[in-house]
């Protein structure tokens, strides 16, 4: 593929929806086949001590009860998901210092020793960079780090103290440590451009992230973003597809978020724009009505899982669904 630049992706996102779906499709199947790779979230804790403008477990919020699980619980969830044959799992939470450092790695030891076969995902957000050699250590495969908005003066508008710099030096420190890395952005943040929209996918390609969740922004009612409009659906689903085009074999999940905008037909146009993950939530019912980073938001579970990939006529996959991505590049590469 030749070199694409800002200018071009304004360009078609400004173009018709229907020619780029149809090449992001291409390209998935080229690139990535049919299957679709499916990840077990976890969400263990709603704390967070940031205070990020748009998402509702922020520090700010008191109309929220704020739950831990107890290791053990987390342990046996994370069990029971790979006994039914979900080879990824995800423990997910805000950032959470109420988790120690030994505390985690010792979930995630006794997660990967009852399970070797399967890959764990964290999404802890951002911890001192001791931890994620310790984590890694532990048996931790990959991370989710979203950058969110690539425009630093955005970032940080949307991030009360703290910076896109670190950020992204966050996430080339977690690719030294040989995790797997997944980027992603927010599409239609208040005061967001069609520039900085650009800025987010060639971010994404310059990171080659391994993984990339893309979603559209949806306010919540606890939050100074509250009387925001939405993010547009159908641009959300140019976002995700021209991704797809200018990364070729990123992992890239249909998001919640995309159900929440449209509960029929959400995830099934965005695995039909490229997509080729998702990621069921096995976090008990107790527990995720609490964690509401926006409101609305719909549950994504097994059962459902299978409908959506069946109507969208691809394959469900019962592998771990590792990076794409030629680490060591030769001949015999099938990337190149």
């Amino acid at each position: 593929m030749h070199t694409i630049f800002r200018k071009e992706i304004i360009e078609l996102l400004n173009g018709d929806a229907r020619e780029i779906f149809k090449k992001a499709d291409s390209v998935r199947k080229k690139f990535c086949g049919d299957k679709i790779y499916i990840r077990g979230i976890i969400e263990f804790s709603n704390h967070c001590c940031r205070s990020c403008l748009y998402c509702g477990l922020r520090r700010e919020n008191k109309n929220i009860l704020r739950y831990r699980m107890l290791p053990g619980q987390i342990i046996t969830l994370a069990n029971q998901i790979a006994q039914q044959g979900i080879k990824t799992v995800l423990l997910q939470s805000g950032d959470d210092f109420g988790y120690n450092r030994k505390a985690l790695s010792n979930i995630i030891y006794k997660i990967k020793n009852a399970n070797p076969e399967i890959a764990i995902t964290l999404s802890l957000g951002e911890r001192p960079f001791d931890d994620y050699k310790a984590f890694k250590d532990a048996g931790a495969d990959r991370y989710l780090l979203r950058h969110e908005a690539a425009n630093p003066k955005l970032y940080a508008r949307l991030h009360p103290g703290n910076t896109l710099k670190r950020r992204i030096k966050i996430l080339e420190y977690l690719k030294k440590l040989d995790y797997q890395v997944g980027a992603g952005n927010i599409v239609g943040l208040p005061g967001q451009t069609l520039g900085d929209l650009a800025d987010d996918i060639l971010l994404i390609k310059r990171l080659d992230a391994d993984m990339a969740g893309i979603g559209p922004f949806i306010p919540q009612s606890e939050t100074p973003l509250k009387n925001f409009p939405f993010g547009n659906l159908d641009l959300t689903l140019k976002i995700l597809a021209l991704t797809r085009i200018i990364t070729e074999n990123t992992h890239l999940p249909v998001t919640t978020a995309l159900a929440t905008l449209s509960p029929e037909d959400g995830l099934v146009m965005g695995l039909k724009a490229g997509a080729n993950v998702i990621m069921p939530d096995f976090t008990p019912e107790g527990y995720r009505k609490q964690y509401q980073i926006y409101d609305g938001k719909v549950r994504i579970n097994l059962k459902r899982t299978g409908d959506v990939i069946l109507k969208a006529k691809r394959k469900i996959s019962l592998e771990k669904g590792d990076s794409l991505k030629c680490k060591k590049p030769q001949k015999a590469c099938a990337c190149i």
